[in-house]
């Protein structure tokens, strides 16, 4: 085993995700790859929405806070 640090995501639903969108097999480290790709966009969506959470003066972020956070990095990307 690699000394890589293992993705929060597990891999089993990272793997069906894959598999869903056409692939008969997932190699295991296709599934690890996603996994962490996967995981760096949701901190950098996760990060948009607590700015804009604090920006609307609440700690709770909300769904309307994620969706705007996607769109606003999907612009600007």
């Amino acid at each position: 085993m690699s000394n890589q640090v293992q993705p929060i995501l597990p891999l089993a639903p990272v793997e069906r995700i894959i598999r869903k969108a056409g692939a008969d097999r997932v190699a295991e480290d296709a599934g690890v790859e996603l996994a962490k790709v996967l995981e760096e966009y949701g901190i950098e969506i996760s990060r948009e929405a607590i700015t804009l959470a604090k920006h609307a003066k609440r700690t709770t972020v909300k769904e309307e806070d994620i969706r705007l956070a996607v769109a606003r990095i999907k612009k600007s990307a």
